[in-house]
Protein backbone atom coordinates (compact mmCIF):
# COMPACT_ATOMS: atom_id res chain seq x y z
CA UNK A 1 0.00 0.00 0.00
CA UNK A 2 2.86 2.52 0.39
CA UNK A 3 3.18 2.87 -3.52
CA UNK A 4 -0.22 4.11 -3.80
CA UNK A 5 -0.45 6.12 -0.41
CA UNK A 6 2.43 7.98 -2.00
CA UNK A 7 1.27 7.99 -4.96
CA UNK A 8 -1.47 10.26 -3.24
CA UNK A 9 0.12 12.33 -1.16
CA UNK A 10 2.26 13.15 -3.89
CA UNK A 11 -0.48 14.22 -6.56
CA UNK A 12 -2.38 15.92 -4.13
CA UNK A 13 0.48 17.90 -3.28
CA UNK A 14 1.56 19.03 -7.35
CA UNK A 15 -1.78 19.01 -8.23
CA UNK A 16 -4.29 19.92 -5.37
CA UNK A 17 -7.30 21.17 -7.11
CA UNK A 18 -7.59 19.07 -10.27
CA UNK A 19 -10.96 16.37 -9.40
CA UNK A 20 -10.02 12.98 -8.01
CA UNK A 21 -13.57 10.98 -7.41
CA UNK A 22 -17.33 12.03 -8.46
CA UNK A 23 -20.46 10.61 -8.12
CA UNK A 24 -24.01 11.37 -8.12
CA UNK A 25 -23.96 14.14 -5.59
CA UNK A 26 -20.20 15.19 -4.89
CA UNK A 27 -17.29 15.89 -6.81
CA UNK A 28 -13.85 16.03 -4.52
CA UNK A 29 -10.49 17.50 -5.87
CA UNK A 30 -7.05 15.76 -4.91
CA UNK A 31 -6.40 17.53 -1.93
CA UNK A 32 -9.74 17.15 -0.39
CA UNK A 33 -9.91 13.53 -1.65
CA UNK A 34 -7.07 13.03 0.94
CA UNK A 35 -8.27 15.01 3.21
CA UNK A 36 -11.75 12.51 3.19
CA UNK A 37 -9.32 9.66 3.24
CA UNK A 38 -7.73 11.26 6.91
CA UNK A 39 -10.70 12.10 8.01
CA UNK A 40 -12.36 9.06 7.89
CA UNK A 41 -9.25 6.93 9.00
CA UNK A 42 -9.25 9.26 12.15
CA UNK A 43 -13.07 8.09 12.58
CA UNK A 44 -12.01 4.48 12.98
CA UNK A 45 -12.18 3.29 16.90
CA UNK A 46 -8.51 1.68 17.91
CA UNK A 47 -11.38 -1.09 18.61
CA UNK A 48 -12.22 -1.74 15.20
CA UNK A 49 -10.05 -4.48 13.72
CA UNK A 50 -12.51 -5.89 11.18
CA UNK A 51 -14.81 -3.72 9.41
CA UNK A 52 -17.61 -4.13 7.34
CA UNK A 53 -18.56 -1.57 4.63
CA UNK A 54 -22.25 -1.32 3.79
CA UNK A 55 -22.50 1.53 1.10
CA UNK A 56 -23.42 2.56 -2.34
CA UNK A 57 -21.11 3.37 -4.88
CA UNK A 58 -19.89 7.04 -4.45
CA UNK A 59 -17.17 9.21 -3.31
CA UNK A 60 -17.37 7.86 0.15
CA UNK A 61 -16.89 4.29 -0.17
CA UNK A 62 -13.52 5.03 -2.24
CA UNK A 63 -12.47 7.35 0.69
CA UNK A 64 -13.06 4.49 3.31
CA UNK A 65 -11.70 1.78 1.71
CA UNK A 66 -8.58 3.47 1.49
CA UNK A 67 -9.01 5.01 5.19
CA UNK A 68 -9.09 1.22 5.91
CA UNK A 69 -5.91 0.11 4.02
CA UNK A 70 -3.64 3.08 5.22
CA UNK A 71 -4.86 2.39 8.80
CA UNK A 72 -3.98 -1.61 8.09
CA UNK A 73 -7.62 -2.69 9.18
CA UNK A 74 -9.07 -5.71 7.91
CA UNK A 75 -12.35 -4.43 5.37
CA UNK A 76 -15.36 -6.69 4.47
CA UNK A 77 -17.03 -5.17 1.77
CA UNK A 78 -20.59 -5.71 2.53
CA UNK A 79 -22.70 -6.20 -1.08
CA UNK A 80 -25.99 -3.95 -0.90
CA UNK A 81 -27.76 -6.26 -3.31
CA UNK A 82 -27.07 -9.40 -0.76
CA UNK A 83 -30.04 -10.22 0.93
CA UNK A 84 -30.73 -9.91 5.02
CA UNK A 85 -29.72 -13.83 5.53
CA UNK A 86 -26.38 -13.23 3.46
CA UNK A 87 -25.67 -10.28 5.44
CA UNK A 88 -25.81 -11.77 8.54
CA UNK A 89 -23.60 -15.29 7.27
CA UNK A 90 -20.92 -12.21 6.00
CA UNK A 91 -20.99 -10.28 9.52
CA UNK A 92 -20.66 -13.65 11.06
CA UNK A 93 -17.92 -15.80 9.07
CA UNK A 94 -15.34 -13.13 8.92
CA UNK A 95 -15.64 -11.91 12.68
CA UNK A 96 -16.73 -8.56 11.54
CA UNK A 97 -16.38 -6.27 14.67
CA UNK A 98 -17.56 -3.07 13.34
CA UNK A 99 -20.11 -1.76 10.69
CA UNK A 100 -19.70 1.01 8.53
CA UNK A 101 -23.08 2.27 6.89
CA UNK A 102 -23.93 5.11 4.80
CA UNK A 103 -27.16 6.92 6.81
CA UNK A 104 -29.68 5.49 4.04
CA UNK A 105 -28.50 1.86 5.12
CA UNK A 106 -28.43 2.07 8.94
CA UNK A 107 -31.41 0.09 9.58
CA UNK A 108 -30.24 -2.75 7.73
CA UNK A 109 -27.32 -3.37 9.96
CA UNK A 110 -29.10 -2.31 13.38
CA UNK A 111 -30.10 -6.09 14.13
CA UNK A 112 -26.53 -7.14 13.58
CA UNK A 113 -25.58 -5.75 17.49
CA UNK A 114 -22.19 -4.41 16.52
CA UNK A 115 -21.08 -1.01 16.93
CA UNK A 116 -22.07 0.86 13.85
CA UNK A 117 -20.18 3.65 12.75
CA UNK A 118 -22.68 6.35 10.19
CA UNK A 119 -20.32 6.68 7.02
CA UNK A 120 -20.38 10.76 6.99
CA UNK A 121 -18.20 13.20 5.26
CA UNK A 122 -15.16 14.34 7.32
CA UNK A 123 -12.44 16.03 6.67
CA UNK A 124 -8.67 16.40 8.28
CA UNK A 125 -5.65 18.27 7.72
CA UNK A 126 -3.73 15.71 9.74
CA UNK A 127 -2.04 12.63 8.09
CA UNK A 128 -2.37 9.46 8.68
CA UNK A 129 0.74 6.63 8.61
CA UNK A 130 0.23 4.34 6.31
CA UNK A 131 0.26 1.47 8.88
CA UNK A 132 1.00 -2.70 8.53
CA UNK A 133 -1.41 -5.56 8.13
CA UNK A 134 -4.43 -4.18 5.81
CA UNK A 135 -6.22 -7.15 4.26
CA UNK A 136 -9.80 -7.57 2.47
CA UNK A 137 -11.94 -10.42 2.44
CA UNK A 138 -14.35 -10.56 -0.89
CA UNK A 139 -17.68 -11.98 -0.56
CA UNK A 140 -19.63 -13.60 -3.73
CA UNK A 141 -23.04 -14.61 -3.84
CA UNK A 142 -22.29 -17.44 -5.60
CA UNK A 143 -24.12 -20.17 -7.32
CA UNK A 144 -24.76 -22.30 -4.67
CA UNK A 145 -24.73 -22.40 -0.61
CA UNK A 146 -23.89 -19.79 1.30
CA UNK A 147 -21.04 -16.89 0.16
CA UNK A 148 -17.65 -17.74 0.79
CA UNK A 149 -15.34 -15.54 2.54
CA UNK A 150 -11.57 -15.12 0.13
CA UNK A 151 -8.87 -13.35 1.87
CA UNK A 152 -6.49 -10.76 0.61
CA UNK A 153 -3.78 -8.97 1.92
CA UNK A 154 -2.27 -5.74 0.85
CA UNK A 155 0.45 -7.77 -1.00
CA UNK A 156 -1.66 -9.34 -3.22
CA UNK A 157 -4.41 -6.28 -3.86
CA UNK A 158 -0.95 -4.23 -4.45
CA UNK A 159 0.45 -6.24 -6.67
CA UNK A 160 -2.50 -6.91 -8.72
CA UNK A 161 -2.96 -2.92 -8.69
CA UNK A 162 0.58 -2.70 -10.17
CA UNK A 163 0.29 -5.30 -12.77
CA UNK A 164 -3.47 -4.49 -13.88
CA UNK A 165 -2.51 -1.20 -14.25
CA UNK A 166 0.60 -2.01 -16.66
CA UNK A 167 -2.44 -4.50 -18.41
CA UNK A 168 -4.28 -1.65 -19.15
CA UNK A 169 -1.86 1.44 -19.59
CA UNK A 170 -3.82 2.88 -17.28
CA UNK A 171 -1.99 7.02 -16.62
CA UNK A 172 -3.13 10.15 -15.14
CA UNK A 173 -5.18 11.15 -17.66
CA UNK A 174 -7.79 8.36 -17.72
CA UNK A 175 -10.99 9.43 -16.37
CA UNK A 176 -12.82 6.24 -15.52
CA UNK A 177 -16.25 5.21 -15.18
CA UNK A 178 -17.43 3.10 -12.11
CA UNK A 179 -21.13 1.15 -12.76
CA UNK A 180 -20.09 -1.96 -11.40
CA UNK A 181 -20.44 -2.48 -7.71
CA UNK A 182 -17.74 -1.68 -5.31
CA UNK A 183 -18.25 -4.75 -3.82
CA UNK A 184 -16.63 -6.40 -6.40
CA UNK A 185 -12.56 -7.29 -5.97
CA UNK A 186 -12.68 -6.21 -9.75
CA UNK A 187 -14.14 -2.47 -9.19
CA UNK A 188 -12.35 -2.05 -5.87
CA UNK A 189 -9.16 -2.40 -7.91
CA UNK A 190 -10.05 -0.44 -10.98
CA UNK A 191 -11.65 1.88 -9.49
CA UNK A 192 -10.31 2.82 -6.38
CA UNK A 193 -6.56 1.41 -6.35
CA UNK A 194 -5.82 1.74 -9.89
CA UNK A 195 -6.59 5.43 -9.83
CA UNK A 196 -4.96 6.57 -6.87
CA UNK A 197 -2.04 4.77 -7.93
CA UNK A 198 -1.49 6.46 -11.67
CA UNK A 199 -3.70 9.73 -10.75
CA UNK A 200 -6.41 9.49 -12.74
CA UNK A 201 -9.85 10.83 -11.85
CA UNK A 202 -12.77 8.64 -11.38
CA UNK A 203 -16.49 9.16 -11.80
CA UNK A 204 -19.34 6.45 -9.91
CA UNK A 205 -22.41 6.31 -11.46
CA UNK A 206 -24.13 5.66 -7.87
CA UNK A 207 -27.73 4.99 -9.11
CA UNK A 208 -26.60 3.14 -11.98
CA UNK A 209 -24.55 0.60 -9.89
CA UNK A 210 -27.47 0.33 -7.18
CA UNK A 211 -29.56 -1.02 -10.54
CA UNK A 212 -26.96 -2.88 -11.52
CA UNK A 213 -26.38 -4.80 -8.59
CA UNK A 214 -30.44 -5.22 -8.38
CA UNK A 215 -29.89 -6.96 -12.11
CA UNK A 216 -32.18 -4.53 -14.09
CA UNK A 217 -29.55 -1.87 -15.31
CA UNK A 218 -30.65 0.85 -18.22
CA UNK A 219 -29.01 4.44 -19.17
CA UNK A 220 -25.50 2.84 -19.72
CA UNK A 221 -25.55 4.75 -23.12
CA UNK A 222 -26.57 7.79 -21.47
CA UNK A 223 -24.38 7.82 -18.25
CA UNK A 224 -21.18 7.10 -20.67
CA UNK A 225 -22.29 10.38 -22.81
CA UNK A 226 -22.28 12.22 -20.27
CA UNK A 227 -19.06 11.67 -18.38
CA UNK A 228 -17.03 10.86 -21.84
CA UNK A 229 -14.82 8.36 -19.86
CA UNK A 230 -11.10 7.07 -21.53
CA UNK A 231 -12.00 3.59 -19.45
CA UNK A 232 -14.46 1.52 -17.47
CA UNK A 233 -15.33 -2.38 -16.73
CA UNK A 234 -18.16 -4.38 -17.19
CA UNK A 235 -19.39 -8.01 -17.15
CA UNK A 236 -21.21 -9.66 -20.52
CA UNK A 237 -24.63 -8.54 -19.34
CA UNK A 238 -24.05 -4.95 -19.21
CA UNK A 239 -21.93 -5.04 -22.29
CA UNK A 240 -24.55 -6.43 -24.19
CA UNK A 241 -27.42 -3.92 -22.56
CA UNK A 242 -25.13 -1.16 -23.69
CA UNK A 243 -24.53 -2.08 -26.72
CA UNK A 244 -27.95 -2.68 -27.61
CA UNK A 245 -28.72 0.65 -26.60
CA UNK A 246 -26.77 2.29 -29.02
CA UNK A 247 -28.06 0.23 -31.59
CA UNK A 248 -31.34 1.11 -30.80
CA UNK A 249 -30.16 4.95 -30.72
CA UNK A 250 -28.27 5.15 -33.65
CA UNK A 251 -25.36 6.32 -31.21
CA UNK A 252 -21.54 5.41 -31.31
CA UNK A 253 -19.48 5.37 -27.76
CA UNK A 254 -17.04 8.25 -26.63
CA UNK A 255 -14.64 9.00 -29.06
CA UNK A 256 -11.75 9.26 -26.71
CA UNK A 257 -13.03 5.68 -24.72
CA UNK A 258 -9.73 3.84 -24.73
CA UNK A 259 -10.21 0.84 -23.34
CA UNK A 260 -13.49 -1.30 -21.71
CA UNK A 261 -12.55 -4.77 -19.72
CA UNK A 262 -14.97 -7.09 -20.09
CA UNK A 263 -15.21 -10.48 -17.98
CA UNK A 264 -16.94 -12.29 -15.10
CA UNK A 265 -18.08 -14.61 -17.61
CA UNK A 266 -17.75 -15.57 -21.15
CA UNK A 267 -17.97 -13.23 -24.20
CA UNK A 268 -19.67 -14.23 -26.89
CA UNK A 269 -17.66 -13.17 -29.84
CA UNK A 270 -21.05 -11.66 -31.87
CA UNK A 271 -21.19 -8.78 -29.22
CA UNK A 272 -17.37 -8.67 -29.08
CA UNK A 273 -17.70 -7.48 -32.33
CA UNK A 274 -21.18 -5.63 -32.09
CA UNK A 275 -19.34 -3.51 -29.60
CA UNK A 276 -16.52 -2.80 -31.59
CA UNK A 277 -18.68 -1.92 -34.84
CA UNK A 278 -20.05 0.84 -32.49
CA UNK A 279 -16.88 2.23 -30.75
CA UNK A 280 -16.90 0.04 -27.97
CA UNK A 281 -13.29 -0.51 -27.50
CA UNK A 282 -13.87 -4.19 -25.84
CA UNK A 283 -10.91 -6.47 -24.00
CA UNK A 284 -12.13 -9.75 -22.88
CA UNK A 285 -10.29 -10.83 -19.66
CA UNK A 286 -10.24 -13.61 -17.26
CA UNK A 287 -9.88 -14.13 -13.35
CA UNK A 288 -10.97 -15.74 -10.28
CA UNK A 289 -11.76 -13.76 -6.61
CA UNK A 290 -9.23 -16.28 -5.52
CA UNK A 291 -6.55 -14.97 -8.01
CA UNK A 292 -7.29 -11.59 -6.62
CA UNK A 293 -9.40 -10.72 -9.95
CA UNK A 294 -7.77 -10.38 -12.71
CA UNK A 295 -5.33 -13.46 -13.93
CA UNK A 296 -5.39 -13.00 -18.02
CA UNK A 297 -6.35 -9.89 -20.22
CA UNK A 298 -6.44 -8.94 -23.69
CA UNK A 299 -4.11 -5.55 -24.65
CA UNK A 300 -4.50 -3.14 -26.31
CA UNK A 301 -2.93 -3.61 -30.36
CA UNK A 302 -2.91 -7.46 -28.67
CA UNK A 303 -6.56 -8.39 -28.71
CA UNK A 304 -7.65 -12.21 -30.03
CA UNK A 305 -11.12 -12.75 -30.26
CA UNK A 306 -12.15 -15.91 -28.91
CA UNK A 307 -9.33 -15.32 -25.91
CA UNK A 308 -8.72 -13.62 -22.59
CA UNK A 309 -5.44 -12.47 -23.48
CA UNK A 310 -1.87 -13.51 -22.05
CA UNK A 311 -1.66 -13.80 -18.12
CA UNK A 312 -0.57 -10.90 -15.79
CA UNK A 313 3.07 -10.58 -15.98
CA UNK A 314 4.36 -12.10 -13.63
CA UNK A 315 1.79 -15.00 -13.14
CA UNK A 316 2.37 -18.39 -14.25
CA UNK A 317 -0.55 -19.94 -15.87
CA UNK A 318 -0.47 -23.88 -16.64
CA UNK A 319 -2.97 -26.12 -18.23
CA UNK A 320 -2.99 -29.57 -15.58
CA UNK A 321 -5.43 -32.41 -17.41
CA UNK A 322 -7.51 -29.61 -19.31
CA UNK A 323 -7.54 -27.80 -15.96
CA UNK A 324 -6.45 -23.75 -15.65
CA UNK A 325 -3.55 -23.36 -12.92
CA UNK A 326 -2.45 -20.39 -11.28
CA UNK A 327 0.93 -19.08 -9.66
CA UNK A 328 2.28 -16.36 -8.64
CA UNK A 329 1.73 -13.40 -6.05
CA UNK A 330 -2.01 -12.73 -6.69
CA UNK A 331 -3.59 -15.91 -5.73
CA UNK A 332 -5.29 -15.47 -1.90
CA UNK A 333 -4.14 -16.16 1.38
CA UNK A 334 -7.24 -18.50 1.93
CA UNK A 335 -10.69 -18.93 2.51
CA UNK A 336 -11.95 -17.63 5.97
CA UNK A 337 -11.52 -20.02 8.65
CA UNK A 338 -8.63 -22.07 6.63
CA UNK A 339 -5.08 -21.63 7.46
CA UNK A 340 -2.71 -19.62 5.36
CA UNK A 341 -1.96 -20.92 2.11
CA UNK A 342 0.59 -20.85 -0.75
CA UNK A 343 1.15 -22.65 -3.74
CA UNK A 344 -0.44 -22.90 -7.45
CA UNK A 345 -4.21 -22.19 -7.75
CA UNK A 346 -6.47 -25.26 -9.26
CA UNK A 347 -9.43 -22.64 -10.63
CA UNK A 348 -11.52 -25.81 -11.34
CA UNK A 349 -11.66 -24.17 -15.19
CA UNK A 350 -11.31 -25.86 -17.90
CA UNK A 351 -8.85 -24.03 -21.07
CA UNK A 352 -5.90 -24.19 -23.21
CA UNK A 353 -3.02 -21.73 -23.95
CA UNK A 354 -2.27 -21.02 -27.84
CA UNK A 355 1.00 -21.05 -29.49
CA UNK A 356 0.84 -17.03 -28.47
CA UNK A 357 0.58 -17.52 -24.94
CA UNK A 358 -3.11 -16.37 -24.97
CA UNK A 359 -5.27 -18.20 -22.88
CA UNK A 360 -9.13 -20.00 -24.09
CA UNK A 361 -11.64 -20.63 -21.22
CA UNK A 362 -13.46 -23.26 -22.11
CA UNK A 363 -16.32 -23.49 -19.19
CA UNK A 364 -16.21 -24.96 -15.53
CA UNK A 365 -14.77 -28.67 -14.75
CA UNK A 366 -17.94 -29.63 -12.39
CA UNK A 367 -20.38 -28.07 -14.91
CA UNK A 368 -19.64 -30.28 -17.59
CA UNK A 369 -22.82 -32.42 -18.58
CA UNK A 370 -22.49 -36.00 -19.92
CA UNK A 371 -25.14 -36.37 -22.92
CA UNK A 372 -27.50 -39.33 -23.70
CA UNK A 373 -24.58 -40.03 -26.70
CA UNK A 374 -21.81 -40.51 -24.17
CA UNK A 375 -20.08 -37.15 -25.29
CA UNK A 376 -19.23 -34.16 -23.11
CA UNK A 377 -20.55 -31.16 -22.89
CA UNK A 378 -19.33 -27.87 -21.75
CA UNK A 379 -22.68 -26.02 -21.20
CA UNK A 380 -20.92 -22.64 -21.59
CA UNK A 381 -19.82 -23.20 -24.80
CA UNK A 382 -23.33 -23.92 -25.76
CA UNK A 383 -24.47 -20.55 -23.62
CA UNK A 384 -22.15 -18.46 -25.31
CA UNK A 385 -23.73 -19.09 -28.47
CA UNK A 386 -27.29 -18.33 -27.22
CA UNK A 387 -25.88 -14.89 -25.48
CA UNK A 388 -25.01 -14.10 -28.56
CA UNK A 389 -29.06 -12.99 -29.27
CA UNK A 390 -29.78 -9.94 -27.33
CA UNK A 391 -33.16 -11.02 -26.48
CA UNK A 392 -31.42 -13.43 -24.13
CA UNK A 393 -30.53 -11.99 -20.50
CA UNK A 394 -29.59 -15.61 -19.33
CA UNK A 395 -29.46 -18.92 -20.47
CA UNK A 396 -28.62 -22.61 -18.55
CA UNK A 397 -27.88 -25.73 -20.54
CA UNK A 398 -28.64 -28.42 -18.04
CA UNK A 399 -29.23 -32.24 -18.33
CA UNK A 400 -33.66 -32.71 -17.94
CA UNK A 401 -33.26 -35.95 -16.09
CA UNK A 402 -33.93 -38.53 -18.90
CA UNK A 403 -30.50 -37.57 -20.65
CA UNK A 404 -31.58 -35.14 -23.15
CA UNK A 405 -30.02 -31.53 -23.16
CA UNK A 406 -32.40 -28.68 -22.56
CA UNK A 407 -31.88 -24.78 -22.26
CA UNK A 408 -33.72 -22.72 -19.55
CA UNK A 409 -33.99 -19.33 -21.17
CA UNK A 410 -34.47 -16.30 -19.50
CA UNK A 411 -35.67 -13.05 -21.71
CA UNK A 412 -33.35 -9.62 -21.44
CA UNK A 413 -35.56 -6.71 -21.39
CA UNK A 414 -35.63 -5.93 -24.68
CA UNK A 415 -36.60 -9.37 -25.45
CA UNK A 416 -39.19 -9.84 -23.02
CA UNK A 417 -42.08 -8.51 -25.91
CA UNK A 418 -40.71 -10.82 -28.51
CA UNK A 419 -40.93 -14.24 -26.06
CA UNK A 420 -44.16 -13.48 -24.72
CA UNK A 421 -45.88 -12.97 -28.48
CA UNK A 422 -43.65 -15.88 -30.07
CA UNK A 423 -44.89 -19.47 -30.51
CA UNK A 424 -42.78 -22.18 -29.39
CA UNK A 425 -41.70 -23.19 -32.79
CA UNK A 426 -40.19 -19.65 -32.76
CA UNK A 427 -38.45 -19.52 -30.06
CA UNK A 428 -36.92 -23.24 -31.24
CA UNK A 429 -35.50 -21.95 -34.29
CA UNK A 430 -34.19 -19.01 -32.16
CA UNK A 431 -31.91 -21.87 -30.41
CA UNK A 432 -31.31 -23.38 -33.92
CA UNK A 433 -29.67 -20.96 -35.23
CA UNK A 434 -27.84 -19.90 -32.48
CA UNK A 435 -26.46 -23.20 -31.67
CA UNK A 436 -26.11 -23.69 -35.56
CA UNK A 437 -21.96 -24.15 -35.35
CA UNK A 438 -22.28 -26.63 -32.76
CA UNK A 439 -22.37 -30.66 -33.42
CA UNK A 440 -25.43 -32.59 -33.00
CA UNK A 441 -24.72 -34.03 -29.81
CA UNK A 442 -24.21 -30.44 -27.84
CA UNK A 443 -27.32 -28.87 -29.48
CA UNK A 444 -30.50 -28.79 -26.71
CA UNK A 445 -33.29 -30.88 -27.36
CA UNK A 446 -35.70 -28.45 -26.07
CA UNK A 447 -36.36 -25.60 -24.39
CA UNK A 448 -38.30 -23.82 -21.36
CA UNK A 449 -38.74 -19.75 -21.21
CA UNK A 450 -38.44 -18.61 -17.72
CA UNK A 451 -39.71 -15.13 -17.76
CA UNK A 452 -37.99 -12.34 -15.12
CA UNK A 453 -40.53 -12.25 -12.83
CA UNK A 454 -40.25 -16.35 -12.87
CA UNK A 455 -36.65 -16.78 -12.96
CA UNK A 456 -36.30 -14.48 -9.49
CA UNK A 457 -39.38 -16.06 -7.86
CA UNK A 458 -37.71 -19.73 -8.84
CA UNK A 459 -34.34 -18.37 -7.80
CA UNK A 460 -32.63 -18.78 -11.25
CA UNK A 461 -30.51 -16.10 -10.36
CA UNK A 462 -28.17 -15.09 -7.65
CA UNK A 463 -28.36 -11.72 -6.45
CA UNK A 464 -25.48 -9.87 -8.96
CA UNK A 465 -26.98 -12.24 -12.14
CA UNK A 466 -25.20 -15.30 -12.69
CA UNK A 467 -27.35 -18.88 -13.36
CA UNK A 468 -27.63 -21.17 -10.59
CA UNK A 469 -27.47 -24.28 -12.73
CA UNK A 470 -28.78 -26.47 -9.55
CA UNK A 471 -31.83 -24.85 -9.38
CA UNK A 472 -31.96 -24.06 -13.09
CA UNK A 473 -31.92 -28.06 -14.11
CA UNK A 474 -35.02 -28.48 -11.63
CA UNK A 475 -36.90 -25.73 -13.36
CA UNK A 476 -36.58 -27.16 -16.59
CA UNK A 477 -37.32 -30.86 -15.57
CA UNK A 478 -40.39 -29.62 -13.50
CA UNK A 479 -41.37 -27.82 -16.87
CA UNK A 480 -40.98 -30.97 -18.61
CA UNK A 481 -43.57 -32.59 -16.06
CA UNK A 482 -46.26 -30.05 -16.32
CA UNK A 483 -45.74 -30.39 -20.00
CA UNK A 484 -46.44 -34.31 -19.86
CA UNK A 485 -49.27 -33.83 -17.47
CA UNK A 486 -51.22 -31.46 -19.70
CA UNK A 487 -50.41 -33.93 -22.96
CA UNK A 488 -51.94 -36.89 -21.05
Amino acid sequence: MLSIYAALLRDAAETPGKTAVSDDAASLTRRGFVARIFGLAHALPESARVVGLLAPNGVDWAAAQLACAFAGKTLVPLPTFFSAAQLAHVVRDAAVDHVWAAESMLGRVAEAGLPVIALRPRDEASEVACGDGFRQIIYTSGTTGQPKGVRHGARQIAWSTQALAKATAASGQDCYLSVLPLAMLLETICAVFIPALVGGTVHFATALSEAVGRGAPSGLADAFDQINPTASALVPNLLRAWVGELARSGKRAPQRLRFVAVGGAPVPTATAEAAWRVGVPVHEGYGLSECCSVVALNRIGERRPGAVGRPLDGLEVRIVNGEIVVDGPSVMSGYVGDPERVGPWRTGDLGSIDEDGCLRVLGRRDNVIVASSGRNVSPEWIETMLLADPRILQCALVEDGDGALAVVLIPSLFGAEWFARASHDEVAELTRRACAEAPDYAKPARHVVAPLGDALAAQLLTANGRVRRKEAAAFARANARALAANDA
